[in-house]
């Protein structure tokens, strides 16, 4: 299968990933935000590995991994409806700590630019 057509794909896997998890039902899902930060596809389209995050940080997390493994027969069903995909990947899901990370630099560099605004000042 050709780069572009597995980037497409991915494209396509993440764009309704975002919109199957709002239908699990799931508590353990249903009650957290979740972003997906990255898709990765095996070249035979026979996995796929999500990479999510959640806002409330990595043991919030950690919970929604278990809902989504949980759910994952559910969610891989939702998914070959909506994109017709001949074989449909077997879902990996993985936690990471990304938007609690990027959190944490974004008030680093805040406090940063509050410390050079006061040297302005004094100069």
């Amino acid at each position: 299968m050709s780069g572009h057509r597995i980037d497409r794909t991915t494209e396509d896997i993440k764009r309704e990933l975002t919109d199957i998890f709002k239908s699990v039902k799931d508590p353990r899902v249903a009650d957290c935000f979740i972003s997906i930060i990255r898709v990765e596809v095996t070249n035979d389209l026979s996995y796929c590995t999500v990479y999510f995050s959640v806002i409330e940080g990595m043991e919030r997390a950690k919970e929604a991994l278990k809902g989504l493994k949980s759910a994952t027969g559910y969610i891989r069903r939702e998914l070959g409806h909506r994109l017709h995909l001949r074989h449909t990947p077997e879902l990996i899901f993985k936690a990471t700590d990304s938007i609690e990370y990027s959190a944490n630099i974004s008030r680093i560099l805040n406090d940063l630019d509050i410390k050079e605004d006061e040297d302005q000042d004094e100069a």
